[in-house]
């Protein structure tokens, strides 16, 4: 005899008679083909169970292995190994932009390298300072604009606007998100730059060309848009109804409970979403590369043009074969742009951290 029908024998030796133990909660209904063992009568013998319906059931021993608690194993140790796949693929890239950036690396310092605004590869000059400084420009600038009017527009869409109005506004945002890069570029060069260089800049300065981290800025903060409106946007939702009507009860107004209750329980929601918007606009290329300029000088204000690193990588990379240590050199500003994001977003998470503490006590 094998072990399986040992064990089918000894589980029908330890089933109670008149029970049907493949029905949870008592319930007697049998599938078509089996005979209800509830309708059997005291002298009469239980019918055979059937093997095929029991043999997914037992494994080799006494113990009963229910085939779905070996899929739910297996699914949760793939789950973990794709976890720490995506952590390993986040280590090797670091480790591997680092490793293409040693021979610079070798050449100058990070002081250097940081500190210098000189940018002359021909003569193995490569100062970083001016690029670092136009990434900070253009993402600054461009999250100044973006996040207040965000939060602005998810407010609305989530406590003003009626229900006819949401289901035209919600897809119309999320729309902007599916436009192509080069499409926003293409409309800063034929509408923000003009703009710029006409009529907002010879009220600041004597002279622009409208190629500018401003207009680099605008172009960004227009790209983000749709994503910070759709995180802000479903944290509002998040918030218990319970407390805008307690709000209410208490003679707030509507603004007063949106300022007082909505916006305070969204903080750590709103700081997320800002902390995603800064990482995707410190990498954003096409659209700030057509609109920003390209000088590789430090901007001194917002009518000055930019150069930041994103851009720098994708306007050069051609280019970098026949200069010594510039491979290196590109490789490297790629290293100092993933070193920023992951510090800021690290950075990011520790202070949103402290902040849900502190609301929780």
């Amino acid at each position: 005899m094998s072990y399986q029908d040992k064990d089918l024998e000894t589980f029908e030796k330890n089933t109670p008679h008149g029970s049907d133990p493949f029905v949870a909660g008592g319930n007697t209904d049998v599938a078509p083909g089996l005979v209800s063992t509830t309708s059997l009568s005291a002298g009469e013998q239980k019918p055979p169970v059937r093997k095929s319906i029991l043999n997914g059931l037992f494994s080799k021993g006494s113990k009963v292995y229910p085939l779905r608690l070996l899929k739910d194993k297996i699914m949760s140790k793939l789950m973990l190994v794709f976890t720490v796949a995506s952590v390993l693929i986040l280590v090797f890239i670091g480790v591997g932009l680092y490793l293409h950036s040693v021979p610079i690396l070798q050449k100058l310092t990070w002081v250097q390298l940081l500190t210098s605004s000189v940018w002359k590869p021909l003569k193995g000059l490569f100062g970083f300072y001016p690029f670092i400084m136009g990434t900070l420009w253009v993402t600054g600038i461009s999250i100044i604009i973006a996040l207040p009017l965000c939060i602005l527009t998810a407010l609305y869409i989530t406590e003003y606007a009626p229900l006819r109005v949401k289901r035209i506004l919600s897809p119309f945002v999320n729309l902007l998100s599916g436009i192509p890069p080069v499409i926003f570029g293409v409309w800063g060069v034929l509408f923000i730059i003009p703009l710029i260089q006409d009529h907002i800049a010879p009220h600041f300065v004597e002279f622009s060309t409208g190629y500018s981290v401003l207009a680099g800025g605008i172009v960004l903060a227009v790209m983000i848009f749709p994503l910070i409106v759709s995180i802000i946007s479903e944290v509002f939702r998040t918030i218990p109804q319970d407390l805008r009507d307690a709000s209410l009860s208490l003679g707030a107004t509507k603004w007063e409970t949106i300022k007082k209750v909505v916006l305070r329980k969204a903080l750590p929601g709103i700081i997320a979403a800002l902390v995603l918007a800064i990482s995707r606009a410190f990498g954003e290329t096409i659209a700030v590369l057509m609109v920003c300029g390209n000088n590789a000088a430090v901007p001194h204000s917002v009518f000055d043009p930019g150069y930041p690193l994103p851009a720098l990588i994708a306007n050069n990379y051609g280019d970098m074969m026949s200069i010594p240590l510039y491979d290196s050199a590109l490789m490297f500003a790629a290293f100092l742009l993933f070193i920023i994001i992951l510090l800021f977003n690290i950075i990011s998470r520790v202070i949103l951290a402290r902040l849900e503490r502190k609301m929780a006590a």
